[in-house]
């Protein structure tokens, strides 16, 4: 498995409930995405930077999301170009399933 950590700087500070309604509206778009397995939104405390976390199946999944056009995508709605950080996941933990996953 491969997490993804994807971090952008917004323009100006913003409160929780207005990342949350931004963000609701653009989850539509990762249901059903080829090898994604979650993904996670996150804002800092501060409300200056966010992004998502997102659990994959593989690193050739993971590339085919991150085009040019979805970089744009994220410039053009959040203000920034993302930043991509890549991270092996080699076991996971999944409390609410009471499983462990080992990746293949």
């Amino acid at each position: 498995m491969i997490v993804t950590i994807v971090t952008f700087q917004l323009p100006k500070p913003a409160t929780l409930a207005e990342i949350t309604a931004t963000f609701q509206s653009t989850a539509p778009k990762y249901r059903g995405v080829p090898g994604l397995l979650r993904k996670n939104y996150w804002m800092s405390e501060d409300g200056r930077r966010a992004g998502g976390i997102y659990v994959w199946e593989s690193r050739a999944d993971a590339d085919r999301m991150y085009t040019p056009e979805w970089k744009a995508f994220v410039a053009d709605k959040y203000g920034s170009p993302p930043g991509i950080e890549y991270l092996h996941s080699p076991v996971m933990v999944d409390n609410r399933e009471g499983t462990i996953s080992v990746a293949a």
